[in-house]
């Protein structure tokens, strides 16, 4: 298991691109040792139960939508309607997922649901044309950096580091995950990009670098380059992961000949390495491990989200070259397994809210899979998808129908988030 400890252990000193390679090391490890077979001790849920569980998810969300639509103009109207949707949805949470009340208060009276609107709205406010989209995609990092505040023992609050950083990869990774864009343009811009976070010259080429530059520039107003270099060291690492995860684009390659999970690691670790770096200045030995960890696992959870567009695009993941080949089973259990051994180490963190954090994380990783499974049908066996089918409050043939409204309700949520 990987260990992590306070921030009085000895600061690392070597070289990131060396951190970072043993960090890919270890978690390929962790990888080939965890289990492929599910655990006997999953919640098991009536059919009577996950029906009036889905009569009152449908209630709820009608009542959301319809509340989003007929949103009040004065603020203090606004605000309240804000509590009364954040009532009902954690109350839904608690009671149909078996939640703890104490689990939930983190995140429910915490300050990440304020940060998040205040995300929103700011990053609106920087750039009108952005998409609801795009904000969503930026908000989860702004999460994943609270994150990493809370277990740093800093403010969970919406610093220029984070703010610039979230809104960064939304703007290059669009850019660079782009199979419109021929390859050159791409390697010029990593060039001139790649010169812009080592503090060389580089002039940037149209209003989108504008913008990039722009949002270096606020990280470089928070973290001066001489005391903190390990901050733009890992945002290279990022930078230098994603290009190199562009080789992911291979139609038709064969496993042996692109190493994906090592690519996929490598930039979803250095992703949320640069989260660590650019909320703490620095880290130790152990917290980065854990930091690495953490995104290396989220990167394998968006890889099961993206298989079907991964596998039009021809962008190869662990998923998206198994997929329609072999049952996606085995695979989703190895990543459930990796989960509950990466963040069964959260209580190493010496914070007050640290085990109720460690119980939540874990209690959630079932459905969160599950839920992805749900969405794709096809690339798991009917057996599997029966024995997740049953551990959840919510049967996936109701899931699946809900999803497009699922969506829908949530670009709009956010637009009311804005305001």
């Amino acid at each position: 298991m990987i260990s992590v400890q306070s921030s009085m252990v000895q600061i690392a000193v070597e070289p990131l691109q060396v951190q970072v390679k043993r960090l890919e090391e270890k978690m390929l490890e962790l990888w080939w040792e965890s289990d492929t077979t599910l655990p006997v001790d999953f919640p098991v849920y009536s059919s009577r139960q996950q029906e009036a569980n889905e009569k009152q998810l449908g209630r709820l969300l009608a009542g959301l939508e319809m509340g989003l639509k007929r949103a009040p103009a004065a603020e203090s109207e606004r605000e309240a309607l804000r509590q009364r949707i954040l009532d009902v949805s954690f109350g839904f949470i608690r009671d149909a997922f078996g939640f703890e009340e104490s689990q939930l208060e983190l995140v429910r009276r915490g300050p990440f649901i304020g940060v998040v609107e205040q995300f929103a709205a700011a990053a609106r406010r920087y750039d009108p044309a952005i998409s609801s989209d795009d904000i969503y995609q930026a908000s989860r990092n702004v999460s994943s950096m609270n994150l990493m505040q809370l277990l740093l023992g800093r403010p969970v609050e919406l610093t220029p580091a984070v703010f610039a950083y979230s809104m960064l990869y939304p703007y290059t990774d669009n850019y660079l995950d782009d199979p419109s864009i021929p390859m050159s343009l791409k390697r010029s811009f990593n060039q001139r990009f790649w010169n812009r976070l080592a503090g060389q010259p580089a002039a940037p080429q149209g209003t989108q670098e504008e913008r990039i530059w722009d949002l270096v520039s606020q990280v470089e107003g928070q973290f001066q380059r001489e005391r903190f270099p390990q901050v733009y060291e890992s945002l290279l690492a990022i930078h230098e992961a994603q290009f190199r995860s562009l080789r992911q684009l291979r139609l038709g390659a064969s496993p042996y000949e692109v190493d994906v999970l090592r690519l996929s690691f490598e930039k979803g670790g250095a992703s949320t390495l640069a989260d660590g770096y650019l909320v703490a200045g620095q880290l130790s030995e152990e917290q980065a491990a854990f930091t690495f960890s953490f995104g290396a696992f989220t990167q394998l959870m968006d890889d099961l989200e993206d298989v079907e567009s991964d596998r039009k695009a021809g962008s190869m993941t662990v998923f998206s070259q198994t997929a329609g080949h072999y049952p996606l089973d085995g695979i989703l259990n190895r990543l459930y397994s990796l989960g509950r051994t990466i963040f069964g180490g959260l209580e190493a963190f010496h914070i007050a809210e640290a085990g109720a954090l460690r119980e939540l994380t874990l209690k959630s990783l079932l459905p969160l899979l599950s839920f992805s499974a749900a969405l794709l049908p096809a690339f798991f066996t009917p057996p599997y998808l029966r024995r997740l089918e049953t551990s959840m409050p919510l049967r996936f043939n109701f899931l699946r129908r809900q999803r497009q409204k699922l969506e829908r309700d949530r670009s709009a949520l956010i637009r009311f988030l804005e305001n």
